[in-house]
């Protein structure tokens, strides 16, 4: 991974995604409303001497200027109106990975039961645009050995503008 590679974590929890970004030498930027996940984030990135910018926002308020990112990882966190937020944070050319939940969770016993949180089959390479989508998926998929987990994800990206 290019070390001048920059990326944003959109609600990190405790930076397992971040973590793994920037052992690979990208620079990171973490965020999370909760406290207690960002300190254990740091703290793994501290003893592994990882440098991550940890960040503690509400991301339902205003964020606050992080500037353009290259990608911009989202994982497990649904915010519908927030979205076109996330998409701005992107440089020309940057990507997009975001993944969580279909409404079929519900019907799994575990994971979010709340419609604010849970995909409409076909929602989520719509709530990207403008981005265009170079990989998009639905599936029903083992966790482990017990359980399951209904998901969509996608890669899009900002195409620059043409010249």
């Amino acid at each position: 991974m290019r070390s001048d590679l920059r990326i944003l974590d959109v609600g990190c929890g405790e930076g397992r995604h971040s973590l793994a970004a920037a052992g690979r030498g990208a620079r990171v930027t973490a965020l999370d409303k909760d406290e207690t996940k960002i300190a254990q984030g740091r703290s793994v990135a501290e003893e592994s001497g990882l440098k991550i910018d940890w960040q503690v926002v509400d991301l339902q308020a205003e964020w606050p200027d992080l500037g353009e990112f290259d990608m911009v990882m989202v994982f497990n966190y649904l915010d519908r109106p927030r979205v076109p937020r996330i998409v701005e944070r992107l440089a020309p050319g940057g990507i997009l990975m975001m993944e969580t939940f279909l409404a079929t969770q519900r019907q799994l016993g575990w994971g979010p039961q709340n419609d604010q949180h849970l995909l409409n089959v076909g929602e989520l390479s719509r709530l990207v645009a403008p981005l265009e989508v170079v990989h998009g998926r639905e599936v029903l998929e083992p966790v482990d050995a017990e359980r399951w987990r209904a998901v969509a994800s996608v890669i899009a990206q900002l195409r620059p503008p043409s010249s």
